[in-house]
């Protein structure tokens, strides 16, 4: 008995240590073992990952291997067919929230964590395809469409606001994926699609406002030539008045000055006068005194010194100019002649 105990086991660990075949992860992926029949332990998924970039030897038939690429994966639903996941048309489909058809291309930006790896094996997917198109392509293409459709027909022409809404569907896509073992980095837009007819009224439309804009800013750009113009006749009739104001200073100045020259001339000569006058009244009081007649019998005789004198003759004690005939008497007395010498 001890012997067969023996052989038996020689047995089992010569197949087990011989039998062993190799498994490989890549520089990405993460390897889970499945135990099939376990001698020791319990049987089932491990509850660990097999790190990137290595090689392990288990037997055969007893264990399952499974990896999962754990690198950033893009998932690309666009409307063209020579680009994203599948070969056909491929964009989202939905309504804005005023009732317009729109087709959107969106990107999503996703990988698995890999210490879920085994959780995603045992209740997710058994592989990267199965996981990319059963769990978030299914989820990415339905959540999105009511996120992008609350956004109007105008608010899809502005980048930011379809950004807000790309941010939002991220988080909601998060908060539906990470509980699976998947963690969504991103979600961007690409470009959009209406109705062709409506497309065409929307281009008309951005045309139409275009040449508004356009008018707009030829108006603006007048106003702002006619201000310019205004300002510059403005400089030039302050200059101008700046002149003028100049030549009145100037001229006030200068009348000013003349002003005080006649003024202080006048009170000169006023000054003048009234010392003159002055003069005179004392004169005429020195001329009423005793010494005044002898003054004036002294000018009398300083005015008449060098004179010739001729003496009229006088009758009835005096001399009747009125009925004198003079140029009879001067020729009688001999005084032209004697003032011809």
């Amino acid at each position: 008995m001890k012997k067969l105990i023996f052989i038996i086991f020689s047995l089992t660990c010569l197949i087990t240590f011989s039998g062993c075949i190799p498994h490989s992860t890549d520089s990405t992926e993460v390897g889970i073992r499945t135990k099939k029949f376990s001698f020791f332990g319990k049987k089932g998924v491990e509850e660990k990952y097999y790190a990137p970039g290595s090689t392990y030897f288990f037997l055969p038939f007893i264990n399952d291997w499974h990896t999962f690429d754990t690198k950033l994966q893009n998932l690309e639903m666009t409307f063209n067919t020579k680009s994203g996941d599948r070969k056909s048309r491929d964009d989202l489909l939905f309504k804005t929230i005023d009732g317009n058809d729109i087709s959107l291309d969106v990107i999503i930006a996703y990988k698995i964590d890999p210490s879920k790896a085994p959780y995603i094996l045992q209740n997710v997917a058994v592989d990267d395809a199965s996981l990319r198109n059963k769990i978030v392509r299914t989820i990415a293409r339905s959540k999105p469409r009511d996120i992008f459709g609350e956004l109007t027909t105008e608010e899809f022409y502005v980048a930011s606001k379809r950004d807000s809404q790309a941010h939002k569907a991220k988080e909601v896509l998060k908060e539906m994926l990470n509980p699976l073992g998947i963690t969504v980095e991103r979600v961007l837009t690409k470009d959009y699609r209406f109705n062709s007819k409506y497309q065409q009224a929307i281009e008309d439309k951005k045309v139409a406002d275009q040449l508004v804009e356009k008018n707009k800013s030829a108006q603006h750009a007048s106003l702002e030539e006619y201000k310019r113009k205004l300002e510059e006749a403005k400089g030039e009739v302050n200059g101008m008045i700046a002149d003028v104001d100049g030549v009145y200073q100037k001229a006030k100045i200068e009348a000013d000055v003349y002003y005080e020259r006649q003024k202080l001339l006048a009170e000169a000569i006023m000054a003048e006068g009234i010392a003159e006058a002055k003069g005179i009244m004392e004169m005429n009081k020195a001329m009423e005194s005793t010494g005044g007649e002898a003054l004036v019998k002294l000018a009398i005789a300083e005015a008449l010194q060098g004179k010739k004198i001729v003496l009229l003759p006088v009758s009835e004690g005096g001399m009747n100019l009125k009925t004198t005939n003079i140029n009879q008497l001067i020729d009688t007395m001999g005084i032209k002649k004697l003032s011809e010498r």
